[in-house]
């Protein structure tokens, strides 16, 4: 928002996938002058404040032995990335709540790969959000925000934001 406000920028649109959906998302209740938001690989999961996917996150890169998520750290580690920040943003990640999103009067479109459950779901999500429209395109979690789809919707999206 800082950063908007130095440049000067009246109104934008948002994009964000996966933590940055969250991020987007933030951006949607707390800045007047965003227009619309693409919320990318995200579900309704992350609404609780308590979100256990995010909690079992933060406790992997903590160190505590997380089985399901051993594949996770080791790659944090291979590729040199600071594995306490990461935990730290997994502690400190905000959450959106239903309240809050019930208020939006802005358009969003949620958009998630047809192999995607890993935060929930994403039609449940946009049945949260006034004026919102769902979609899905091929591909999981991971894959999604790399597809031909994925990139269509959004530019569609875009242009009507335009408009």
């Amino acid at each position: 928002m800082g950063l908007m406000k130095m440049l000067r920028i009246n109104k934008y649109t948002a994009l964000g996938y996966s933590r940055g959906a969250i991020i987007a998302t933030r951006l949607l209740i707390l800045d007047k002058r965003i227009k619309g938001v693409v919320i990318g690989g995200m579900g309704s999961a992350f609404t609780d404040t308590a979100w256990p996917r995010r909690i079992m996150f933060y406790r992997a890169l903590m160190g505590e032995p997380v089985k399901e998520l051993e594949s996770m750290v080791q790659n944090v580690k291979k590729n040199g990335l600071d594995q306490l920040a990461l935990a730290y943003q997994q502690k400190g990640q905000p959450s959106t709540s239903v309240q809050e999103f019930s208020r939006v009067r802005k358009r969003v479109l949620v958009i998630a790969g047809d192999k995607d459950e890993d935060n929930g779901s994403a039609s449940q999500l946009a049945k949260l959000i006034p004026h919102s429209y769902f979609v899905t395109v091929p591909g999981d979690h991971g894959g999604t925000s790399r597809t031909k789809e994925f990139s269509l919707e959004v530019l569609q999206f875009l242009n009507r934001e335009i408009k």
